[in-house]
């Protein structure tokens, strides 16, 4: 494994990620940094060492900040975030498409007076936006799945959680609740 393929998963002092979606995660430099600053714990290395003339470490694959972080109360307004709160469906035919096929609609048109945030917009499909164009729902009989609202950071986190990346190292697996199976005792 090379250097550069060795990320370090970023917990809060609390020991949960900082992030699900995307997947909290520092470079090996940002982590080696950090490390020298004083102001992460190492909770699990990689094999793989980087080394100096006067000094080698084995790099961390997990490390937990020192100092706790608040999480923002609110989540920000992206098109991203929007379609995590949608689970990247389709908000009117309710088909799940991956990111680069979705759009956003507004419920209320911008033609109309309808504006662009949370309580006004929506994830949609190419083929359903077009079909809605700058119509009322109720002019091209579609209906939504749910009514668009604020998610708290919190719902976001969860909804993420069911999207792994690509990349999980074992090492993490205790920090990340993807797949993992649950004791029934």
């Amino acid at each position: 494994m090379k250097v550069d393929t060795c990320p370090a998963l970023v917990l809060n002092a609390d020991y949960r990620p900082l992030s699900y979606f995307p997947l909290s995660l520092w470079s090996w430099q940002e982590t080696v940094k950090a490390v020298f600053l004083d102001r992460v714990h190492i909770v699990a290395e990689y094999e793989q060492e980087v080394r100096s003339p006067s000094w080698q470490m084995r790099l961390p694959s997990v490390i937990s900040l020192k100092r706790y972080v608040q999480s923002n109360r609110r989540p920000a307004f992206t098109r991203f975030n929007v379609f995590l709160r949608d689970g990247f469906t389709c908000q009117y035919c309710r088909k799940y498409f991956d990111t680069h096929d979705l759009t956003f609609d507004h419920v209320l048109p911008k033609s109309r007076g309808g504006f662009t945030n949370w309580t006004n917009v929506i994830t949609a499909c190419a083929s359903c936006n077009l079909r809605k164009g700058n119509r009322l729902m109720a002019e091209v009989g579609m209906h939504l799945v749910y009514m668009p609202r604020v998610p708290t950071v919190y719902e976001l986190q969860n909804v993420g959680r069911r999207y792994p990346p690509n990349y999980l190292h074992e090492s993490w697996s205790d920090f990340l609740y993807w797949d993992s199976e649950l004791d029934s005792t």
